[in-house]
């Protein structure tokens, strides 16, 4: 079995080949609990018009929102998104973009980060809010 790291933590054995982040070819550059910063390339990631996809905007978003929820919760809890908005401002044509994700709050059972994704040129594309529930501790269920 192969494994993978998704920032900081080893994706669950098994569901290494299937991660969208492969696919949609994000990489993450900075995974610290008040700043995670990626990119994805827009080749690949289009919609049939030839622009970035929004629902790779939402991907790259998603992404960095929750390592950064992980981030927050380690060693023992986990995260998963809530709700998530998007607003798409400029459509990016090639290259890469970059999402970089910064913590608006962090609570005992909710986290809520903005994602601030922008071109080349640093032209602010997308601006994403990503609300994920936490869980401090990892309880299991006792059979």
């Amino acid at each position: 079995m192969t494994s993978m790291m998704l920032g900081p933590y080893e994706v669950l054995p098994g569901y290494a080949a299937e991660q969208l982040v492969s696919r949609m070819g994000i990489e993450l550059v900075t995974c610290e609990p008040d700043l995670v910063v990626g990119t994805m390339p827009v080749a690949g990631n289009r919609q049939p018009i030839g622009l970035l996809h929004g629902g790779a905007n939402a991907v790259l978003a998603e992404t960095l929102g929750s390592v950064a929820a992980m981030l927050n919760v380690q060693p023992d809890g986990f995260a998963v998104g809530l709700d998530l908005s998007c607003t798409h401002h400029l459509a990016a044509r090639h290259g890469l973009v970059t999402g970089v994700c910064t913590p608006l709050h962090r609570g005992a059972a909710t986290a809520s980060y903005e994602i601030v994704i922008s071109d080349e040129q640093g032209r602010r594309t997308c601006t994403a809010r990503l609300t994920c529930a936490v869980r401090r501790k990892l309880v299991r269920a006792v059979r």
